[in-house]
């Protein structure tokens, strides 16, 4: 593992818990040796994350499509930035620049590419670890939906192993460096509940 691509939100959110997750997570990727690979973005836990790893002396790779940058929420002094046309070639390249994913708290942006990501493996399109830093239980209630939602027949219990989950950096780290691919099929059969 060499590169981790971490979601979060435009925004620091409301508790100082979600700005310190983001330096801490800054500093466990330097400790590590990982390159950090983000939206590219100056704002929110995206700019703190990214600011965080440079100071330490860790390399960021930002990937922003072109109207973003236009609105002047690119962040300049990465080590590496993509301007790309639009949000799927955005969410392609990080994808292909990343050998495993890492769901910060965030929005519905944070969400959605969390989910494509978990769909992706799902579908075998990757076989990369998908890690969820659960901050002062921020996604307790999505881990119970997703519970909920295997539980109705519409997820399979494998599937619900995609997603690795904790609430502390360098535990959630360690998960997805040991991560064994989860077997997948697609579909899901009655038998399979």
């Amino acid at each position: 593992m060499k590169s981790v691509c971490v979601y979060c939100g435009a925004s620091p959110g409301i508790t100082p818990e979600y700005t310190s997750a983001a330096r801490q997570l800054a500093a466990t990727l330097v400790k590590h040796e990982l390159r950090l690979v983000y939206g590219g973005g100056n704002v929110g836990l995206m700019g703190i994350i990214a600011d965080e790893v440079l100071k330490l002396g860790g390399q960021v790779t930002g990937v922003i499509p072109k109207a973003l940058m236009d609105k002047e929420v690119g962040h300049i002094g990465l080590t590496e930035l993509h301007i790309v046309n639009n949000m799927h070639e955005r969410k392609a390249l990080m994808a292909q620049l990343s050998d495993a994913f890492i769901a910060m708290p965030g929005g519905i942006g944070t969400l959605e590419e969390l989910f494509e990501v978990m769909t992706w493996a799902q579908l075998g399109f990757h076989e990369k670890p998908i890690g969820l830093l659960n901050v002062n239980g921020f996604y307790d209630g999505l881990l119970q939906f997703l519970q909920h939602t295997g539980e109705q027949g519409f997820l399979r219990a494998n599937h619900l192993e995609i997603l690795i989950h904790d609430n502390q950096t360098e535990s959630l780290l360690q998960k997805l460096q040991t991560y064994k691919v989860v077997p997948t099929t697609k579909w899901v059969q009655s038998s399979d509940l």
